[in-house]
């Protein structure tokens, strides 16, 4: 039976960044369902462990748990992983400035989810190791150091991995000839 206090202070620390978590393994996994095991995963994991986190970034802490219990998933169901690719947009959309001055005509409303799916669509077809890192630094967030320490690479890395996932959706994002 775990220690009360303990259980507190992780209750504390951890449970806030819930969102954060599943949300980083929704990204990685690209299907709610697996994110959502991930995610329990991770909280057990971390939970296991927590005499070992000694009052650094808990939130990093907790999410470089989720990516590395990710990775454990991602090897056990490689086949699996491969041939899923649900992804609710309505739940994934990316947060909208608040409406000051914002259009919410209907056209105007239709152009944001379309925006909006290309966005995902892109963000999906990068490869992983560019997309955990622009989800970690776009959606979530963190410091180029808060991701080094996440992903377990140089700063450096993190910063070359940004620059060609960026690339990559400014390319895939750019107008095509029938759009133009």
């Amino acid at each position: 039976m775990a220690d009360p206090i303990i259980a507190k202070r992780f209750e504390a620390l951890l449970l806030p960044h819930m969102n954060s978590a599943f949300n980083v393994a929704r990204w990685l996994t690209r299907n709610d369902q697996d994110a959502q095991d991930v995610v329990q995963e991770a909280y057990l994991r971390a939970f296991r462990y927590f005499g070992g986190f000694r009052g650094e970034d808990a939130r990093a802490w907790l999410l470089s748990i989720v990516r590395n219990t990710f990775y454990t998933w991602h090897q056990q169901n490689r086949d699996h992983a491969a041939d899923t690719m649900e992804f609710e947009e309505e739940m994934h959309s990316l947060e909208e400035s608040s409406g000051a001055g914002r259009d919410d005509s209907p056209e105007a409303a239709l152009i944001r989810s379309q925006s909006q799916k290309r966005v995902h669509q892109a963000l999906r077809s990068l490869r992983l190791e560019f997309r955990e890192v622009v989800v970690l630094r776009e959606l979530e967030e963190l410091s180029y150091k808060e991701i080094a320490a996440i992903v377990g690479i140089p700063m450096g890395t993190v910063m070359s991995r940004l620059g060609r996932g960026r690339q990559q959706l400014a390319a895939l994002l750019a107008p095509t000839d029938q759009e133009a």
